[in-house]
């Protein structure tokens, strides 16, 4: 370690894994203004923050598939922490969204834009705030993996894109939250995704379901369906879905 500089303390890379999750792969630099405001919050320079996210991306066995290697040296507590955050989607998501308001010396309800007026008291009230607190965060490391764009038409309108699940959540409450079980997708085909009418491989291929194929042709079929089989899925720029989870739908839940 250089003279001057600090050691990164565990909740700091809580925080800046945190922040990894929400930003799409290109935008982990400097001059990006959510990593400067990390920075500021956590008494860093951006360049310290940005390098500290590209160590994560080393450590991200999805980039590393594609042959991307992110930042160099990486500290024993980096991977730890990773480690950590990696095999614990469940809990690490809301307790790093719990830090994060301490810092910012808010509320985690004000931090995620919830309406308190609206909720119960007591232990239900925490239940329904860990439930929404969740889902924003598994939104926004969709989204943002997808460079909020969806899989299957390319649409990169946001606010017409969902965070599917591939194993619904009612499935596998331990990867409810896991990036490499979501996709960023439109409510049409996340529907259709949903009932089994289309799927995607392992090896990211959309395939339309027979059950559509044969139906008589039209030109909405065609449109929103038809053109689309056997096409490839535009890929996220990190957490890629987890070929186990496709396979997964693909066995379980398309119509074939």
């Amino acid at each position: 370690m250089k003279k001057g500089q600090k050691l990164w303390t565990r909740d700091e890379l809580i925080l800046a894994i945190n922040l990894y999750c929400k930003l799409p792969f290109g935008k982990l630099h400097r001059l990006n203004p959510q990593v400067i405001h990390l920075a500021g919050l956590i008494g860093r320079t951006p360049s310290s923050v940005a390098f500290k996210l590209g160590n994560f991306a080393s450590l991200d066995p999805s980039l590393q598939a594609r042959g991307i290697k992110g930042a160099s040296n990486t500290s024993k507590l980096d991977k730890v922490i990773w480690n950590e955050f990696y095999n614990n989607w469940e809990e690490l998501p809301f307790e790093s969204e719990k830090l994060l308001s301490k810092f910012e010396n808010t509320s985690i309800e004000e931090l995620n834009n919830i309406d308190l007026d609206d909720l119960p008291d007591g232990k239900t009230r925490e239940q329904i705030v860990k439930v929404r607190v969740n889902q924003a965060f598994f939104r926004n490391s969709i989204l943002a993996s997808y460079n909020n764009t969806c899989c299957i038409t390319g649409l990169n309108q946001s606010e017409l894109l969902i965070a599917g699940h591939i194993k619904p959540w009612s499935t596998d409450e331990k990867n409810r939250l896991n990036p490499r079980n979501g996709i960023a997708i439109n409510a049409l085909h996340d529907k259709a995704f949903e009932r089994g009418l289309i799927t995607i491989t392992p090896n990211y291929k959309i395939k339309v379901s027979n059950t559509l194929l044969k139906q008589k042709k039209s030109d909405a079929l065609e449109k929103y369906f038809f053109q689309y089989d056997n096409k490839d899925i535009f890929l996220p720029s990190k957490f890629l879905p987890d070929s186990e989870f496709l396979k997964f739908h693909n066995e379980n839940r398309f119509l074939g």
